[in-house]
């Protein structure tokens, strides 16, 4: 079965639809906005329960002791280097 003139020209516009949505799609992923948005919403997703907004204190509290822990081994190294 061949295919008419008027078939080829519609399969190649609906391929091109699909292509433009397509990268319609990857510009919209790639705009600085729409990655600072979605890193942001990863970090709240981390400290705050997504469901029932309440905070996750053991992720919080992991991450004070990190940074308690950063803090006294700057403290402890600036006394031994003085």
């Amino acid at each position: 079965m061949s295919e008419t003139p008027s078939d080829i020209e519609r399969e190649i516009e609906e391929a091109r639809e699909r292509l433009a949505g397509t990268i319609d799609q990857l510009l919209y992923r790639s705009h600085p906005k729409t990655i600072v948005s979605r890193e942001v919403a990863q970090v709240k997703a981390y400290y705050v329960d997504p469901a029932t907004g309440e905070p996750r204190t053991d992720n919080i509290l992991k991450t004070v002791g990190g940074v308690v822990g950063v803090i006294a081994l700057f403290v402890v190294l600036r006394k031994i280097t003085h």
